[in-house]
């Protein structure tokens, strides 16, 4: 009889994480079959002609360093959208362009900026084994394995009053740490911040009234072949209909 129990409930987690896991695809559905294409066209980060290979938030340590005390010993962890830009093709790349931003605070902005010439002096100095053409994908690993494996893989920002900062990779080995590459960024220029939140307040904007827009046909076709559930709906707009209450 426990067997069954304990069987009976496994299959009710189960049920209840594979529903979830299908709400959040059906919002993901959803959110894919709005077209943002010519919302996202407008992000003055393009002006250049780069082009957008990796956008995801990513847990980061933040510390600041004052010139006297150095870095702080423990920093806040938060999660850091990170846009990775390249200009030219995939395999001879021009140029690279990482951006920092936060939601928490709108006037967070750091870039770091690297060409194939400055990259031979990254290369040098921190004894880089890797080419310019696999600089880009080898950022993207790192930041993926902060992501999958945080306990393992860190990312260390360290700003300075000055508006200069510094990412650094560190793999935790357990019985020491190993730093895998260090990138340095600067705070981007008012105009720029400008820019990007000017951006930013738009693209929510955009997005909330196609969202709207698509709501308000919803409406009209409940009303069509449902107008009590359509009143069902209004009065009660927070609550998932038909699922099960928790």
């Amino acid at each position: 009889m426990a067997f069954a129990t304990s069987h009976s409930s496994q299959f009710g987690m189960r049920g209840s994480a594979a529903l979830e896991e299908r709400s959040v695809q059906s919002n993901a559905s959803l959110l894919d079959a709005f077209d943002f294409s010519s919302i996202e066209e407008m992000d003055p980060s393009l002006a250049e002609g780069h082009r957008v290979v990796y956008d995801r938030e990513v847990p980061f340590e933040l510390r600041v360093q004052d010139h006297e005390a150095g870095p702080q010993e423990v920093g806040t962890l938060e999660a850091i959208r990170c846009k990775i830009l390249a200009l030219g093709e995939e395999l001879s790349p021009q140029h690279c362009r990482i951006e920092l931003t936060s939601e928490n605070d709108l006037f967070f902005h750091f870039t770091h900026s690297v060409d194939e010439h400055s990259f031979r002096a990254m290369q040098e100095q921190q004894k880089l084994m890797i080419d310019f053409p696999d600089y880009v994908s080898v950022v993207i690993k790192m930041l993926n394995n902060c992501i999958k494996e945080p306990h393992s893989f860190l990312a260390v920002f360290v700003m300075q009053r000055d508006g200069h900062a510094r990412l650094d990779f560190i793999q935790n080995m357990e019985y020491k740490f190993v730093e895998l590459l260090s990138c340095n960024f600067h705070a981007s220029p008012e105009e720029v911040v400008r820019q990007q939140i000017t951006f930013r307040y738009n693209s929510v904007k955009s997005r909330l009234a196609l969202m709207q827009a698509r709501l308000q046909d919803m409406n009209a076709l409940v009303k069509v072949k449902n107008p009590s559930l359509l009143l069902q709906l209004q009065k009660a707009p927070n609550r998932n209909v038909g699922l099960p209450k928790r």
